[in-house]
């Protein structure tokens, strides 16, 4: 891992640097752009205020940095991402985002079905797409860091850090004009305890929910780990982990939709391997009285026990030899298009100053799928890593190591 080292108005600074904070605000006041040392040219960043100063990476620069700087970003073109740059993901001047989705914020009086994740992939249509509360979700993930992996993460990705990444991501994101942030609830972590302040806390996020106007019920999303369903008296209880105590309400036939639509996600968690998978969940709510909260729409997206988003039942086991294997490695993510086998499934970041692409071809792929994998494999620039699941696994490309940037950085300012 190549330690975050920054020039900032011609002095060298490891993010670590205590003296770095001063200096953020001098160079922010004064419109100085710092740079990332990864590289021996370095890459351009920007200061922004949120509660401090901090340092970003500068829009469409992420494949510029080093493979394992922190500031890398997969090339939009190996993801999902790309798709929706410009359209449904854009940037605004006040350094918030707009996110055009395709589902709203507020449930009009007299409607019994909810909007559920189906998309119409024919639809021919000249205006922008916007993404679905999946692609929403899978976007949230991303921009808290939680679909790269690296060694010194081990033991430290818990509920605590989930809601503490995805609520700093969400002050930044802006649906149909609002702050997502002030829609947006991700349980605390479960202290019996504190079972009753954590109740009041919940209920203080959810406040925009007590409230039904002539246009109808507000809305708020609720993101958390699957536990269970019960049916209680012809209605399906939904209980998230960290708020079984606060279980969110379902008509059976929704259920049974959702079900069906997520069924590979719901048989994994089932199977041997259960314990190395997590079902997390994207709830649109609302309610009509106090205290009980009812799901208007819902998406899936199945992770690994450390959070990282997968799209197949076969990358359970190359994230589990990745993690095992102490690699650096990040997940492309899929967002809405189709087929997802025309990007690697993982990029390791450990090989070099470029990624290395590892893809999987599974006996289960359909003909297409099988078709769009191999297309991209035979595209890919570096040669990738491809391991095929009816085989062994072969060795995974061997760790690059690299000298400490600030070390490097720091003889270069002296000499």
């Amino acid at each position: 891992m190549i330690e975050s080292t920054y020039l900032v108005d011609g002095t060298y600074y490891s993010a670590a640097d205590p003296a770095l904070v001063p200096v953020l605000s001098r160079a922010y006041a004064a419109g100085i752009r710092p740079h990332c040392m990864c590289t021996e040219a370095g890459v351009e960043m920007y200061i922004a205020k949120h509660r401090n100063f901090v340092i970003k990476r500068m829009p469409g620069t992420g494949p510029q940095h080093h493979a394992s700087c922190d500031s890398f970003e997969d090339d939009s073109a190996q993801s999902g991402r790309g798709a929706l740059l410009g359209s449904a993901i854009v940037s605004a001047a006040d350094d918030l985002v707009d996110l055009r989705v395709d589902f709203p914020l507020t449930r009009a009086k007299g409607r019994t079905a909810p909007a559920m994740t189906d998309r119409l992939a024919a639809d021919v249509t000249s205006a922008p797409r916007p993404m679905s509360m999946q692609a929403l979700l899978q976007f949230l993930f991303e921009q808290a860091g939680f679909n790269r992996w690296s060694p010194a993460m081990a033991g430290r990705r818990h509920q605590g850090v989930i809601q503490k990444y995805l609520y700093e991501v969400a002050a930044e994101l802006r649906l149909k004009g609002k702050v997502l942030a002030d829609r947006l609830y991700v349980p605390e972590r479960f202290d019996e305890t504190m079972m009753e302040q954590i109740s009041a806390r919940r209920r203080q996020r959810l406040s925009v929910l007590n409230s039904s106007g002539g246009g109808g019920h507000e809305m708020a999303l609720v993101v958390g780990e699957f536990k269970d369903v019960i049916d209680s008296s012809g209605t399906m209880r939904i209980r998230i982990r960290h708020m079984a105590d606060a279980p969110l309400t379902m008509e059976p036939k929704d259920w049974l939709r959702l079900q069906r639509k997520f069924c590979w996600m719901f048989d994994l968690k089932a199977s041997e391997v259960g314990d190395q998978v997590r079902v997390i969940m994207c709830l649109l709510v609302y309610a009509k009285q106090e205290h009980v909260l009812h799901v208007d729409t819902a998406t899936c997206m199945l992770t690994s026990r450390n959070w990282i988003p997968l799209d197949a039942a076969f990358e359970v086991d190359l994230v589990g030899k990745l993690t095992e294997e102490k690699r650096r490695f990040l997940k492309p993510l899929r967002y809405d298009a189709s087929p997802s086998e025309a990007f690697p499934n993982f990029l390791l970041l450990d090989t070099g100053s470029v990624p290395t692409p590892l893809h999987v071809l599974s006996g289960f792929m359909s003909k297409a799928a099988l078709a769009a994998k191999e297309k991209a494999i035979a595209c890919s620039e570096p040669s990738p890593w491809v391991w095929q699941t009816t085989e062994s696994m072969a060795p995974l490309p061997p760790f690059v190591a690299k000298p400490n940037a600030f070390q490097k950085t720091a003889e270069k300012s002296v000499s």
